[in-house]
């Protein structure tokens, strides 16, 4: 690889902005649009490591900020850098800890250094600067290494989010010129909140910069559905063609299908794993949750149009029973049928887009899911 990552578009749909592409990291190829499963602390819930790569997971996403509390970015760097810590064979991307300024808005500050935090755990004191995430990030050996940002909150005047966006191209400054690392890839973050002069400023900012890669983020935060999309849609459009183009933070499958449709490549978010542990699971029918007494003698498979394991061996009736009874197999079970149903996802929406007919595709995939509106951001 010339540098840290290679990136490449091997297709582009003819109805819509959708692209599939091949992203190479140090630790493999990811088939883009791809989804990254939510592993803030190391670990996706539920899940085992081998069970996510058998799905064709090749990156998971973990957080550079709870990583630091526990078990330490340096413990991390000396047992071989994250993805031989938790035994994952693929890639690893780390968020920086700028959302944790607005999840953990009660224990942190944030001013021009950087965002001081008190521990969730503990309350010690701690201060993560543009250079500390960046620091933590590479001792923690993340392929892809995100940009300390302020991630503006919902709602916010137009004033704060202009303030927040400008402190976070300043830091996305100071990130790159922190980073060390030849050979592990750096993304900037664009801002702005649900304005379009905003959005279009900071993008302008932020792509001047020279980053690895692009995300949007700061969406999926608590605006109007209409608004997100419309955000994550001029955002994607001032994003360089030629490089990967992250969407943080969402989401539902409908959320993907059009975030895909608007060009993005790259996903993550904790919807279907924790709605999983709420007795919620997503089918080709839509959302059903499992809690319900129509499922009580209901000997079907979750999803009679899926193959995985779950919807092999276990009907609605025995998965109600395990989520009420509180067995850990409900979490498990459910879990891994939500992964599969995105994994599953991602692989149609690429190869539609390969033939041409994502738009067509992603018309008569969404048909029967009925309202799939996005939840309210969450820590893992």
């Amino acid at each position: 690889m010339n540098g840290p990552i290679e990136f490449s578009v091997t297709a582009v749909d003819r109805g819509s902005d959708a692209r599939s592409g091949r992203l190479v990291t140090p630790h493999g190829a990811v088939a883009t649009p791809a989804f990254m499963p939510v592993g803030t602390r190391a670990a996706v819930k539920a899940m085992a490591p081998d069970e996510l790569w058998s799905m064709g997971y090749t990156m998971v996403l973990a957080n550079a900020y709870h990583l630091a509390i526990r078990p330490g970015a340096a413990l991390i760097g000396e047992m071989g850098g994250i993805a031989r810590f938790m035994g994952f064979p693929g890639a690893v991307l780390t968020d920086s800890g700028g959302f944790q300024a607005m999840s953990l808005a009660k224990i942190n500050s944030i001013n021009e250094e950087g965002i001081r935090f008190r521990s969730h755990l503990d309350g010690a004191p701690l201060t993560l600067t543009p250079e500390s995430a960046i620091e933590i990030q590479q001792q923690l050996g993340a392929d892809i290494m995100m940009a300390l940002d302020e991630c503006t909150p919902y709602p916010a005047e137009h004033r704060r989010a202009l303030k927040s966006l400008e402190l976070t191209a300043r830091w996305a400054e100071r990130s790159l010129a922190a980073r060390t690392s030849t050979t592990q890839a750096l993304f900037g973050i664009i801002q702005g909140s649900i304005f379009e002069d905003l959005r279009r400023t900071s993008a302008s900012q932020i792509t001047s910069i020279g980053f690895d890669g692009y995300a949007a983020g700061g969406l999926s935060v608590g605006e109007p559905k209409a608004a997100m999309l419309e955000m994550a849609a001029l955002s994607a459009s001032m994003m360089p063609g030629g490089k990967p183009r992250y969407l943080m933070g969402v989401g539902t499958p409908a959320d993907l299908l059009a975030a895909i449709a608007m060009g993005f490549d790259m996903f993550d978010c904790v919807i279907p794993t924790r709605n999983a542990r709420n007795g919620c699971a997503f089918t080709s029918q839509g959302r059903i949750s499992i809690k319900q007494a129509a499922h009580a003698r209901d000997s079907t498979a979750l999803d009679p149009a899926c193959d995985c394991r779950p919807c092999r061996t276990h009907s609605r009736a025995y998965l109600r029973h395990l989520y009420l009874s509180g067995e850990i197999l409900a979490a498990r079970a459910l879990t891994e049928h939500n992964l599969h149903f995105y994994a599953s996802l991602m692989r149609q929406c690429r190869a539609a887009i390969a033939s041409g007919d994502f738009k067509a595709y992603a018309k008569d995939a969404s048909a029967g899911w009925g309202n799939d509106n996005a939840a309210e951001p969450v820590e893992e």
